[in-house]
């Protein structure tokens, strides 16, 4: 679809103000579709100035609104630099990597707990298992998000770049990255037509174990 506005297609998020940035982050961060009242909240602004930006993304093509629900549109994924999902992309994104690529869990420096995720699916299980610690050293390194920009994945490296600047406690703060990268697998493994295990079927997965 050509769009009649051409800035909307070399428009980056530079170009929104804060509070439209902030927006489309939070609706990234969500991807449920949420309401006017959710998105405040979550950015703790208050619902007029929400309400009104959100009316400006919506003119612009940023967002959808259905029955007063908010989505994210393909748009407003690209102007916070997410580039469009193919199924070969997403096959790219989950092949297998090799070892000296593989995501390799540390205790602290130098204290390799000889933990390694070779794909995506790997290692949403293995972060279920990893200490608290380990996930902490490496979340203030920044190493997640560098390896998910290795292995391709754009939208799941802003997401945890997103998630780590909302300042949360540890614990949440693992359990939301749990959920999104959990969220982001089944996602790809989809478009990708990759059979999911019975137990990646539904969202609360996550509460089990299983080697």
């Amino acid at each position: 679809m050509i769009s009649p506005k051409p800035y909307n297609i070399v428009g980056s998020a530079m170009s929104l103000s804060p509070i439209k940035q902030e927006i489309l982050s939070s609706m990234l961060l969500n991807q449920q579709p949420q309401t006017a009242q959710d998105i405040a909240q979550d950015i703790q602004k208050e619902l007029q100035p929400v309400t009104i930006n959100l009316l400006g993304l919506q003119n612009m093509g940023y967002v959808l609104n259905e029955k007063d629900h908010y989505t994210l549109t393909k748009s407003g994924k690209q102007i916070l630099g997410i580039p469009e999902l193919t199924k070969e992309k997403a096959e790219a994104i989950l092949a297998y990597e090799p070892h000296d690529k593989a995501f390799n869990f540390y205790a602290a420096d130098n204290q390799p707990l000889h933990v390694h995720a070779h794909n995506l699916r790997d290692f949403t299980t293995k972060l279920e298992k990893v200490d608290l610690a380990s996930i902490e050293f490496h979340l203030k390194r920044g190493d997640f998000e560098a390896w998910f920009s290795c292995i391709g994945d754009e939208e799941l490296t802003k997401k945890t770049i997103l998630l780590k600047q909302k300042n949360l406690p540890s614990k949440e703060l693992l359990s939301q990255l749990q959920i999104i990268t959990k969220q982001r697998y089944i996602e790809l493994a989809k478009l990708a037509d990759i059979p999911l295990l019975p137990t990646e079927q539904n969202d609360h997965s996550h509460h089990h174990h299983h080697h």
